[in-house]
């Protein structure tokens, strides 16, 4: 499993993760921390932070972190590929690995 970030000024390197599932404590330590708050922090108020609803996004540990970091979250109805931007990229990639 790979965790990926974009916006209109960047990318992130994508993550590995390694040794077992991801949970809401390796989503907050592994991909909130390094990769999501400094972001937050670089772009200030105008940040909007969107995910999909896994359960380690919704864990109330990661929901918690994010309400103290003020940081704002989309939301969107469960299982709606449509509107995450994320999901056109993974079908890019697999499309490529495939070839």
């Amino acid at each position: 499993m790979v965790w990926g970030g974009f916006s209109i000024g960047g990318r992130t390197n994508l993550h590995i993760i390694r040794n077992g599932a991801l949970t809401g404590r390796r989503y907050a330590d592994e991909i909130l921390r390094p990769h999501i708050l400094p972001s937050s922090g670089a772009i200030g108020d105008s940040f909007v932070f969107q995910d999909d609803n896994a359960r380690p996004h919704r864990a109330r540990l990661v929901e918690n972190m994010l309400k103290a970091e003020t940081i704002q979250r989309r939301e969107w109805p469960a299982c709606s590929p449509v509107l995450n931007p994320i999901e056109h990229v993974w079908d890019i990639l697999g499309r490529r690995i495939a070839a």
